[in-house]
Formats: structure tokens, sequence, C-alpha cells
């Protein structure tokens, strides 16, 4: 992660660097490139730039879905 390792994250709050760190180390080979490309292609980010995980993660739950979810009304209570 970028700056000091023992740094707290803010989940709502990500740098691009840092979310593509934390994504690889639970597992997942993700670069901020990659993030970077899914920002260029709609994925939600805040108005400083940083990302919000858990905006990010419904985003791709969307894309994956093909917003059926959305429009079924699948998953809502």
């Amino acid at each position: 992660m970028t700056g000091e390792e023992n740094r707290s994250l803010k989940v709502t709050a990500l740098l691009v660097e840092d979310l593509a760190a934390l994504l690889s180390k639970s597992g997942a080979h993700v670069t901020a490139e990659m993030l970077r490309r899914d920002i260029d292609e709609g994925a939600p980010v805040n108005a400083d730039g940083t990302v919000n995980l858990v905006h990010y993660a419904a985003w791709l739950v969307r894309q994956a879905t093909g917003d059926r979810l959305q429009t079924t009304g699948e998953g809502r209570t």
C-alpha cells in the first residue's frame, strides 16, 4: 500500500493503489491499472478520486449480472 504500511484505511475512500493492494492481499490479482480501466468504464469514484469499496463492489455485481437483479427486483427486501 502507498505510504506507511501501518496507517489505517477508510473503505469508503481508498486510493486506487491502496484498493488494488487490498484486493490483491485478499487473493485476487488486481492492479491499479485494472481499477483505472473499470473507472474509465463507469465504476463509481468519490469527488476526490478515491474509491468506496462498497460502491465499487456493488458496481461489479451489476456488471456481472448485467443489471438483472435491479431490473427484475430480485434481491430486494
